[in-house]
């Protein structure tokens, strides 16, 4: 009894040393920091700083406020009153995310994170990222999204299909929540163009997944507010506690990894089967990856650990299902909040003589293109990222500011370990980029767009909504087009209208940004919308 006593003492101990630590350290940290003469919002609370507000804002507004009111450059305060930055200055942005080795994920997002996708392209960091990124890239050039979008259509036609069947139900328009439908409809194409894998998830007599279920379960259970998460996230020596929630998180990433082990199997198996030069038909990611890991090009020392290229299953669930089912509802939002686009949209897609176009036609349907581009500016599925310097620098800056004391400043001095948050929203709807109309949805101005948005270093479309740099979405290629399949069918078969005023709807983040009722929350995230089967005349 005494040894267990001494035990728990010591522990106890030990705690309260830790504890003493982290608020010393805080306090030194703050009055020593290089950002502590920036102008931003007053700290609101000893433990907690501004980050209360920022997850209780919607849609970005507090990040956008404090640029209207402090300038380009703002400090803001973390946990136990550590000094972060926000910049929506240009240069600034290109210089931390073109030298994205300097700045990673900080390592509380890498922690959460990876609890969900574990040691995939989205979570690594330096040369295991760069060796990931460079065995992908293969996998996702044009010519290869090109091959998938046979996929992308014949799953968009089924989801028409079930549409009209319920629209036959009902003899006439129906009511439903499109969420879970374009959700399923994504998770079917990553699952087939991802690794060969059948969701069925569009099928109405489908029996339970048991890869959906267990991904199901890691993205609720590690996204759902927990107290013991938030204290192992930001407090990283504490995370030896005990959580009930880790070992239902490790059965299911157990679960993950059997499939994956098999499905992994599977590609080795199709390519040995189709000789020495690779010549598979397989189109998959996973083959691709597969085929591209293997080849003569690739060093010994390059090449990814069976263990890494399981890692992407996850990853690709994350990345190619959650974010283009999410920007593709808010598309259907948007063309329900101005009727005319979507009667523009309609009309410029019934021009198109089938039902399955090529890859090159939809990019050859230009009011289409920009209302894919117009959703993904005014409704980013992602609205901001994180970053934290790994190293002491300078960020140079193309719009100088004036700090606290008064004195002009053309660069932002940095400390290794402070956090940057890019604010993507912010920056995509920058009035003094895009003009006083910034906000709204205006398919029309991407016919001619201002020049002051050409500095905007994203990797596509003068954006940040797939970021830039190294460590630029490597799939945007295959979501773009995926999307634009998607509105291809069903504009040209329904119209839509939104099945409550639109000023109910509000948006909310986990890792992505979905909608939801803002008088019902507790009722999950939804679109409702009054599906019409469209009549041509």
């Amino acid at each position: 009894m005494l040894v267990v006593l001494q035990i728990a003492c010591t522990f106890l101990a030990t705690l309260v040393a830790y504890g003493f630590y982290k608020l010393f350290a805080s306090f030194y940290l703050e009055y020593t920091s290089p950002l502590k003469d920036l102008p931003g919002p007053d700290n609101p609370s000893f433990f907690f700083g501004n980050l209360k507000q920022i997850w209780a804002s919607e849609d970005s507004n507090l990040n956008a406020e404090w640029v209207k009111l402090y300038g380009r450059t703002v400090k803001y305060t973390g946990i136990l009153g550590g000094n972060r930055l926000i910049t929506t200055d240009q240069r600034a942005l290109s210089h931390i995310l073109n030298n994205a080795y300097d700045y990673p994920k900080p390592p509380h997002s890498r922690f959460n994170l990876g609890r969900i996708v574990g040691e995939g392209l989205l979570v690594v960091e330096g040369e295991k990222h760069k060796q990931q990124r460079r065995v992908m890239n293969p996998a996702f050039g044009p010519a290869q999204i090109r091959e998938l979008n046979t996929i992308f259509l014949e799953k968009s036609l089924q989801l028409r299909d079930l549409w009209t069947a319920e629209c036959t139900a009902a003899e006439g328009p129906f009511h439903t929540n499109v969420l879970p439908w374009l959700s399923s409809l994504t998770l079917d194409v990553i699952g087939l163009a991802g690794f060969n894998y059948k969701f069925n998830a569009l099928n109405p007599s489908r029996t339970p997944n048991e890869l959906n279920e267990a991904f199901t379960e890691i993205f609720a259970t590690a996204t759902r507010a927990n107290p013991l998460v938030f204290i192992k996230t930001f407090f990283p020596a504490l995370r030896f506690l005990p959580d009930p929630r880790d070992a239902q998180i490790n059965r299911a990433h157990g679960t993950m990894a059997r499939i994956g082990n098999q499905l992994l199997n599977e590609s080795h198996a199709r390519l040995r089967a189709s000789g020495e030069k690779g010549s598979s038909s397989a189109r998959d990611l996973l083959s691709l990856l597969v085929k591209a890991n293997m080849s003569s090009d690739v060093g010994e020392h390059q090449r990814m650990a069976d263990s890494d290229v399981l890692a992407q299953v996850p990853t690709f669930l994350v990345a190619g299902h959650e974010t283009t089912s999410t920007a593709t509802t808010w598309a259907l939002f948007a063309l329900t909040q101005s009727p005319e686009s979507q009667i523009k949209l309609r009309d410029e897609l019934l021009q198109v003589d089938t039902d399955t176009p090529t890859m090159d036609e939809l990019s050859a349907l230009p009011y289409l293109d920009w209302v894919v581009r117009e959703t993904l500016r005014v409704h980013s599925p992602v609205p901001s990222t994180i970053r934290c310097a790994g190293k002491d620098d300078v960020i140079p800056l193309s719009q100088p500011f004036t700090d606290r004391k008064g004195r002009v400043q053309d660069s932002i001095r940095i400390r290794k370990g402070q956090t940057i948050l890019i604010p993507i929203s912010t920056v995509n709807r920058d009035e003094a980029l895009w003009g006083e109309d910034a906000k709204e949805f205006k398919p029309e101005r991407w016919e001619k767009i201002p020049d002051a948005v050409k500095s905007i270093p994203g990797v596509w479309g003068n954006m940040l909504s797939f970021i830039g740099g190294p460590r630029s979405c490597i799939g945007y290629r295959f979501s773009l087009v995926e999307m634009k399949a998607i509105m291809f069918t069903l504009l040209r078969a329904f119209e839509f209208e939104l099945a409550v005023p639109g000023a109910e709807i509000a948006k909310r983040s986990t890792i992505v940004q979905r909608p939801l009722l803002r008088n019902n929350p507790g009722a999950g995230n939804q679109l409702p919308i009054i599906i019409k089967p469209y009549q041509r005349v």
